[in-house]
């Protein structure tokens, strides 16, 4: 571990970042070439002053969910992440998962996606990030600590916890329900995996529903859907679901999207404007 070389590769990798390479706007009066310490901070999901502890080679030692946080901020590539990792003392992160890297051309084009609700997840759908339309659209991330692979995914929370259907209408369960799991058995039959296995496995135990849909073998990837949600600030919205895959499969660009003009484009930019504001219980802005 060297936090003193840990902290300077951080400012090493931040000086040469584009504003316009993450998604944020340059600005006038920028007195930094590349990112400045708040705005990797903001990225990463940490407080500026933990963040600026980092960079001095102070005591705080980041997590691996943190040091993963940071990485997909400043772009790192594999070797660079490793490298962040070694220096905070942790073992290199998994490929894939929850902590894998995310692909380059992925990041890339989620990037360009500012003004439409945009997550990347595996091809379990475990969401790896989001832009900041998706969290006010979706909710936030799952913390990710000492979980088992899989028990982060869409999927496995559909079937085990009912209270991940609440942002659904109830009679669209059955359609996503089905969706989902001919998804997971395409994703399954691509590659032969133990964490795969593990999670079907439990689901063959913990949902009726799902062993039953199970047995009917449909496959289908899921690529492109119409969904409505129940927004409790926006009400009901109509929106099409766009997956794209990386060239491995192992990750998928999910992207949602309205017709211009339409009822459901006026509701996503009045939520760009109010973001994840509380309201009162059971007021709504529509």
């Amino acid at each position: 571990m060297d936090l003193a070389e840990l902290g300077a590769f951080l400012k090493s990798r931040r000086d040469r970042i584009r504003p316009g390479d993450v998604g944020l706007t340059a600005g006038p009066r920028r007195r930094v070439p590349g990112l400045r310490r708040e705005e990797v901070a903001h990225l990463a999901g940490a407080s500026m002053d933990y963040y600026t502890e980092l960079e001095r080679g102070g005591s705080a030692r980041p997590s691996e969910q943190m040091l993963t946080a940071l990485a997909r901020a400043l772009r790192l590539s594999s070797d660079e992440r490793n490298h962040l990792f070694h220096l905070a003392g942790h073992p290199s992160p998994p490929l894939h998962g929850p902590l894998g890297h995310i692909h380059p051309a992925m990041l890339a084009l989620f990037d360009r996606l500012a003004d439409t609700p945009a997550r990347i997840m595996t091809d379990l759908h475990e969401p790896l990030t989001q832009n900041r339309l998706a969290g006010a659209l979706l909710g936030p991330l799952p913390t990710v600590q000492n979980r088992r692979p899989g028990t982060d995914s869409h999927v496995y929370l559909w079937f085990t916890r009912p209270e991940s259907r609440d942002l659904y209408p109830a009679e669209d369960h059955a359609r996503h329900s089905r969706d989902f799991v001919a998804d997971l058995r395409a994703v399954a039959a691509r590659r032969d995996d133990p964490d795969i296995h593990r999670m079907v496995a439990e689901l063959l135990t913990r949902s009726t529903e799902f062993a039953a849909l199970w047995e009917e073998r449909d496959v289908a990837l899921r690529r492109h859907a119409t969904k409505r949600l129940d927004h409790p600030v926006i009400g009901m919205i109509e929106l099409d679901c766009h997956n794209l895959f990386s060239e491995d499969g192992r990750q998928r660009l999910l992207w949602l999207s309205a017709p211009p003009g339409s009822p459901a484009a006026d509701q996503l930019a009045l939520l760009a404007v109010v973001g994840t504001q509380e309201l009162p219980t059971g007021e709504r802005l529509v």
